[in-house]
């Protein structure tokens, strides 16, 4: 169909052309053929038929068209744009739909009107709110905008306040992928709401540009890649749907870029992320040489060896960014700080820091390495932020200088105990300022330490795992000097009144009150549990101290849990078992990386090594969470322990 329209030439300014009798909505009525029309022939993009939410405007001085504007659903992913609002994947799907992406701008070419263009910018976002709210009952914050830098400086998007935010990365998408086309556009944003991060709940954050890979440079990347296929059981757990997984590859390519400057050398980034999929892989060992022999060839062996022993990078800043990048996503003001140790079983005696120690994989004493991992929780989600290779006290004794050379030490390094490192790595989290958290969670390692318990007290909330042999006092004794038995000295030393008793005697006490919960489901149906709690006295030194919590847990099969917990007299019984189901997140993120990601499965005896092997698998569960969260079909994030 052919629709005639003036073309008289339209020249001078603004005024020249007022008013603008209309600026007129082109949607299935006669204007939207005209729309197409005018689009196809005079616009550099052309028309392609627009799906999902898009309005059509056509602009009038008198009754001849001048121009033409459309906007239709905004980018699902763009760098500059996430970065300028700050929103988090998760407030970024809840909110998408309302930006607006002005995909296209014709002034008809033989309209010569000067500012016409950034005065059609300030007109046409009344009917545009108005618009959008009608057909998609959607109030919109934002407009978006993509200016091609060969042909456009973005002068009359500037001239009409629009926000220049940054690059695209230059890539467009074609069906379920994304190519690589070369061509990166200026983004510019314009805010419709003053305070639209108000009324979404974010903070704008610092983006930085990374220039993407070259195409070959990508394809190569994706058929090295793609040598392997994803471990079908870790995409039931993810619980996305089908057409998703042939996704993962591209989203894991996306998602490696924002870690691109953590290494020294090209070929270091690409190790990193062809070993994160080695630990995603299907029917191949998480170690090393399967890794490489599966994915880059049997030559580039001792290169990853080396990345991994010997190369010019840091885990520790690989973790920061982590945790920067995570913090987004989970970091919430009553989240909770998670510590706990795991153990690795080893055989021989050259892998550092391997000793006899108890493992609690194993449940006795045996040859392993013991770690202490930090993790994190919120409602939003959870994942491991940061850990260290605890090392025995022998191990810097002369006798060790050899092997300590051989697994590669650093200088400098001294021992701590497992309290001492929990401690840094918490304080480390602290100064990297992204985390905040209410709680922290512990197991019976860190729990058991009373002065380690009243450090964490003196900033969080805890929840402490105690053994079952712990002392306390169901009501205050008082403290009194022993009575004089006629010899001897006078005794100095208080005692209490009454005897301490331990948590299991407690345990068993006939005027508990036991509840049942249910936790929700589980891999074989309902996660049921007795739960009980009380106020109790600390054993602190042989004397009272602080007024606590005691929470009981008894399993199905009867076995109880003691957690002892500073939270304040008022805190409700619910809220209490709620913090203990966010204590238990950190097992289960060990659970996860044992049976799916390697996290025990590696063969390296570096000190390096170890602390790279890690880092990197905290990165696969940071965006194996971010995929979760971004196409997941589970409504619930936390577990059920």
């Amino acid at each position: 169909m052919t629709i005639s329209y003036r073309k008289d030439p339209l020249a001078g300014t603004v005024k020249d052309v007022l008013p603008i009798t209309s600026i007129k909505l082109a949607r299935q009525n006669e204007l939207e053929p005209l729309w197409n029309e005018l689009v196809r022939s005079y616009h550099y993009l052309g028309y392609d038929k627009m799906p999902g939410a898009n309005l059509k405007y056509l602009v009038f001085s008198g009754d001849a068209p001048i121009a033409a504007l459309s906007f239709r659903a905004a980018s699902l992913r763009l760098g500059s744009r996430d970065c300028f609002i700050g929103w988090s994947d998760i407030q970024r799907k809840k909110h998408l739909n309302q930006v607006a992406n002005n995909n296209r701008f014709l002034i008809l070419p033989w309209v010569r009107v000067k500012n016409l263009g950034s005065y059609l910018l300030s007109q046409i976002s009344a009917p545009l709110i108005q618009d959008w709210f009608y057909y998609y009952h959607q109030e919109l914050l934002l407009l978006e905008t993509f200016v091609d830098p060969r042909y456009f400086q973005g002068t009359l998007y500037q001239a009409a306040g629009w926000v220049h935010v940054g690059r695209s990365l230059g890539y467009t998408r074609k069906g379920p992928r994304y190519e690589y086309h070369g061509n990166p556009k200026e983004v510019y944003l314009y805010p419709l709401k003053k305070d639209f991060r108000d009324i979404i709940g974010c903070q704008r954050r610092p983006y930085t540009y990374n220039k993407p890979s070259f195409p070959m440079e990508r394809s190569k990347k994706l058929m090295l890649l793609n040598r392997i296929d994803w471990n079908p059981e870790l995409v039931t757990e993810l619980n996305i749907e089908p057409a998703e997984v042939e996704e993962l590859t591209y989203l894991l390519l996306d998602f490696c870029d924002q870690f691109k400057d953590c290494f020294i050398r090209s070929e270091q980034f690409f190790n990193a992320i062809a070993y994160i999929k080695g630990l995603t892989g299907e029917g191949i060992a998480k170690t090393i040489e399967t890794i490489a022999i599966a994915i880059l060839g049997i030559s580039k062996v001792r290169s990853l060896q080396h990345f991994f022993t010997g190369a010019n990078w840091e885990a520790g800043k690989l973790t920061k960014r982590n945790q920067e990048l995570l913090a987004v996503n989970i970091s919430d003001p009553e989240g909770m700080f998670t510590l706990d140790s795991s153990e690795i079983s080893k055989k021989g005696k050259d892998s550092a820091g391997v000793a006899p120690q108890y493992c609690g994989s194993l449940g006795k004493v045996a040859n392993c390495q013991s770690g202490v991992f930090l993790g994190y929780c919120s409602e939003k989600g959870y994942s491991l932020l940061d850990q260290q290779l605890y090392v025995q006290r022998q191990w810097f004794t002369p006798e060790y200088a050899e092997r300590r050379a051989k697994t590669r030490f650093p200088e400098g390094l001294v021992f701590k105990t497992k309290l001492e490192i929990a401690s840094d790595l918490l304080k480390c989290a602290e100064e990297n300022g992204s985390f905040k958290g209410r709680w922290v969670g512990m197991d019976s390692t860190f729990g058991q330490d009373s002065a380690f318990r009243s450090m964490i007290g003196e900033k969080y909330f805890y929840l402490a795992g105690i053994r079952a042999d712990t002392l306390l006092w169901t009501k205050r004794p008082k403290v009194v000097y022993p009575a004089y038995q006629g010899r001897g000295p006078y005794p100095k030393k208080m005692k209490p009144s009454t005897e301490p008793v331990s948590v299991a005697e407690i345990a068993r006490g006939p005027s508990l009150c036991w509840e049942t919960v249910n936790l929700g489901e589980g891999a074989k149906g309902p996660i049921i549990a007795q739960f009980t709690r009380l106020r109790v006295i600390e054993h602190n030194g042989g004397l009272p101290g602080q007024d606590l919590w005691l929470l009981l847990r008894m399993n199905a099969d009867g076995e109880i849990k003691y957690m002892l917990s500073n939270a304040p007299e008022e805190i409700t019984f619910e809220e209490l078992i709620r913090v203990s189901q966010m204590r238990w997140t950190i097992e289960q993120l060990f659970q996860e990386g044992k049976s799916f990601l390697g996290l025990d499965e590696y063969e390296m005896r570096s000190y390096p090594g170890w602390h790279r092997h890690m880092a990197l698998v905290n990165v696969t569960m940071h965006f194996l969470l971010k995929v979760r969260l971004e196409f997941g079909l589970k409504k619930t994030i936390l577990p059920c322990p």
